[in-house]
């Protein structure tokens, strides 16, 4: 929580005394658990302040409201604007969510393998970081009537188990490579090593 909230009153003081162009990356997880399902942008969440996971939720939800005030107080001209995007799951060749966690292939092993934390069945839906990257450079240049909150994200919903399945699918490597069938016999290990 003080990370968000020190941090964002820090970089807005900045942004004011330079004169320059701020945007907040916040996150998908400023809705909570949310009862509107996909949520815009207007939607203003289902959020547990005393649950595990508040401090980040509600520090997150702190920076945007300093963000928001900070835009409402200073709105001299363009360059002391605050900029605000929700952020949904972008993703690289490897990643480990509060959900799924990808093992990268490592000495001994083939192939990418997973944990699934929980059932499998909490949904989530990727942004590739290329997209999302191109989305705040845009936000950054667009109009300074247009603000914010913004969602930057895929619509497309899928299962954390589903995921865990394709990475599985497109790792895995050829069945080829694999020996059918393996048995030592250990007859010479028995008669000269294990008597």
């Amino acid at each position: 929580m003080k990370t968000s909230v020190m941090g964002a009153i820090n970089v807005l003081g900045m942004a004011k005394r330079c004169r320059a162009k701020v945007l907040q990356a916040s996150t998908s997880e400023v809705y909570g658990d949310p009862e509107v399902h996909p949520q815009p942008e207007s939607y203003r969440g289902a959020v547990n302040p005393i649950g595990p996971r508040a401090c980040y939720d509600e520090g997150k939800r702190a920076a945007e409201t300093l963000f928001m005030d900070y835009h409402r107080m200073n709105k001299v001209q363009r360059a002391d604007r605050a900029d605000f995007q929700h952020l949904w799951a972008s993703h690289a060749p490897v990643r480990r969510t509060g959900d799924l966690e990808l093992h990268p292939p490592g000495p001994g092993r083939r192939g990418f393998f997973s944990t699934i934390f929980g059932d499998g069945s909490q949904t989530r839906s990727f942004c590739y970081a290329t997209s999302w990257s191109k989305a705040m450079l845009r936000m950054m240049g667009a109009p300074d009537d247009f603000i914010g909150p913004v969602n930057i994200g895929n619509p497309n919903e899928f299962t954390i188990r589903e995921l865990a399945q394709l990475v599985l699918e497109l790792t895995a490597p050829p069945r080829s490579w694999f020996p059918i069938r393996c048995r030592p016999t250990i007859r010479s290990s028995e008669d000269r090593i294990l008597r």
